[in-house]
This record gives structure tokens, C-alpha cells and sequence, in this order.
């Protein structure tokens, strides 16, 4: 289920109350977002939680404002203030765009200390609420599309962007990031997620959706089946035999076109039964790594 989530929420309060709504206890999300932000969060249900790792693997995109002059705490608007310096320049949409450039690609990124990255078992706000500043862990992320997103001639101190990027991007250390590169302390201060995998933010539910379908008893036209989730897999179709052979967790012989990363399995039917991979021990075998119940 593609969940809006609101401004104010936190991911696990959206969980919560759609437990009280479904009356489900199996729920889960994919991936999550900062109370400050909203936008498109996929909601897995049921069986589907055993999906939530591929979801969450699948790249994002963002609409946000980077405001400079000033740097904050937690590198969003929530923070409290660590520098400021009056913004004096102004940019060209295509002097901007050349900075954005920059950023594409595969680049390197030191996680916020209010993030929920672990160091030595212990999460960096929880380093951060405690005073304590630690040697936080360099990523690697990818940047596939950064651009201005306005038609403005000319940008100081509020640029509006649009990004695509990998799984584990912290978008507010990029809007740090540039505003480095362009000479002043900045901070994100907005940011929606339009997109998370094969989730558009214009196909969101919203709780108020929610609630309106429970009381009509048509809350299953908001549920999406898992084949949709897991469309930028490889995807495999098996006959009846193979797919009962499937269900029953067996090892199978690798097929010649399997390629070595997890592909979904489908039935005659076309129902998405399992999730297999190349054996990690026996490269000539294929393995799953999940399995779905009729």
C-alpha cells in the first residue's frame, strides 16, 4: 500500500495507527522518513513485510528547498542554528545546474549526526542528544539526477532541486553538501519524497482515504499485489511442476539465463510465489531466499 505520509508523523506512527485502522498486527515500512518530511511511503502488509528489504533497496526521488546562510544541528530546519553568514551572491540557473553536475554519480557522504546510522551498536542521535560527537562512517551513494527545479533566471537564498538517488542518501547532507560548494552554511528546508521504487506520490493513499474505504468495506482497492513492488527484478516463469517444487523451498538447478542477482518467480497464473538467488556455495544451484504462501 503507497501511504502519503504527513508532515508530523513519524514512520512508526504511521505504522501505529494503521494497525488500529486494518486491525492488522503484520505490518511494516520501507525505509524512513524524518517527521519533517512527507510524502510516499510504502506500506507492506501481511506476507508482503518479507518484501520490505527490496523495497527499501530501491532508489528514491526528492523535492526539496536548500536554504543558505545558515547550518543547523540536524542539517534541516528542526535544528538549532551552528553558523550563519549572510548570503550576498546570487546564481544563474545554469551556474547552478554546472554545481549540481558535480554531484552526480557515484560520491562519497558522512551521515548526519542525527541520523540513525550505528556506530559501535549504538545510533548516531543517540551520540548526538547525548553531546557526544563521534568518527561517523563514510558511504558511498549514487546520484543519478540532480536539477534545479524552477524557472526562475536567477536563485540566492532558496533553491529548489529535484534528486534521484540510491537507497541510504540523506538528502540533507547533499543541500549541506552544495551550499559548501557554493561558498555558504545552507540546510534542507523542505523536502517530499515523490517517489520510492515503483511508488509515484500520485498514486498515495491518504488515512483519510483509509478510514473512508474501512467504513465502505473497500479498503483492498488501496492493497497492491507484490509483483508490483518487485517489478525492477529479473523475473523468471516456471511451470506447475517447478512452481510446486517452489513453494516447497527446493534447491533447484540454476537455469542457463539466470543471471547472479535475486530474481522473482512466477507462476502460469502469474502470481509472484518466491524470490530465488544463485546458491552462495553451489553456483551451478539456485536457492530462496523468500517464499510466498498461496
Amino acid at each position: 500500500m503507497p501511504l502519503y505520509k504527513p508532515k508530523g508523523m513519524t514512520s512508526h506512527d504511521c505504522i501505529y495507527r494503521l494497525r488500529k485502522l486494518l486491525k492488522m498486527k503484520k505490518i511494516g515500512h520501507t525505509g524512513t522518513l524524518d517527521p519533517d518530511v512527507d510524502g510516499v511511503l510504502p506500506i507492506c502488509l501481511g506476507q508482503a513485510t518479507k518484501i520490505a528489504q527490496y523495497i527499501t533497496a530501491d532508489s528514491k526521488t526528492y523535492r526539496g528547498i536548500i536554504s543558505l546562510g545558515k547550518t543547523t544541528t540536524t542539517e534541516d530546519a528542526s535544528g538549532e542554528s551552528i553558523e550563519e553568514k549572510p548570503v550576498t551572491d546570487s546564481w544563474s540557473r545554469s551556474e547552478l545546474e554546472r554545481v549540481f553536475k558535480s554531484f552526480e554519480g557515484a560520491i562519497t557522504q558522512v551521515p548526519p549526526m542525527y541520523s540513525a546510522v550505528k556506530v559501535k551498536g549504538k545510533k548516531l542521535y543517540e551520540y548526538a542528544r547525548e553531546g557526544i560527537i563521534v568518527e561517523r562512517p563514510i558511504r558511498m551513494i549514487t546520484i543519478h539526477r540532480l536539477s534545479v527545479d524552477s524557472e526562475e533566471k536567477r536563485f540566492s537564498t532558496m533553491i529548489p532541486f529535484v534528486v534521484d538517488c540510491s537507497k541510504g542518501t540523506y538528502v540533507r547532507t547533499l543541500a549541506v553538501d552544495i551550499g559548501h560548494k557554493l561558498g555558504y552554511p545552507a540546510h534542507l528546508s523542505q523536502l517530499t519524497r515523490l517517489r520510492s521504487g515503483a511508488f509515484q506520490l500520485e498514486e498515495c493513499v491518504t488515512f483519510s482515504d483509509i478510514e473512508v474505504a474501512i467504513e465502505n468495506g473497500n479498503v483492498d482497492q488501496f492493497i497492491k499485489p507484490i509483483n508490483v513492488a518487485l517489478s525492477g527484478m529479473p523475473k523468471w516463469i516456471v511451470d506447475d511442476e517447478t512452481a510446486s517444487r517452489i513453494q516447497n523451498g527446493s534447491v533447484l538447478v540454476k537455469p542457463d539465463d539466470f543471471k547472479n542477482e535475486p530474481h522473482t518467480v512466477y507462476n502460469r497464473q502469474g502470481e509472484c510465489i518466491a524470490i530465488y538467488k544463485v546458491h552462495p556455495q553451489k553456483p551451478q544451484y539456485i536457492k530462496p531466499e523468500k517464499v510466498f504462501s498461496n
